[in-house]
């Protein structure tokens, strides 16, 4: 069985308010990786904006 149809089934068996809690967490993940995503972006950007600075004359 694959991931994806063992995490499917798995959620199936659930009652729908632990499906909903399911739901809250995957949300909850993907919000912290974009969340993490973007701090690293704005740590490059500023150890490096002089020489970004530089480039943009």
């Amino acid at each position: 069985m694959s991931l994806e149809q063992k995490l499917i089934n798995d959620f199936l068996s659930l009652p729908q308010e632990k499906q909903m809690e399911v739901i809250d967490f995957v949300e909850f993940l993907k919000t912290k990786n974009v969340s993490q995503t973007e701090s690293m972006m704005d740590d490059i950007i500023n150890e490096n904006l002089a020489a970004l600075k530089e480039l943009a004359k």
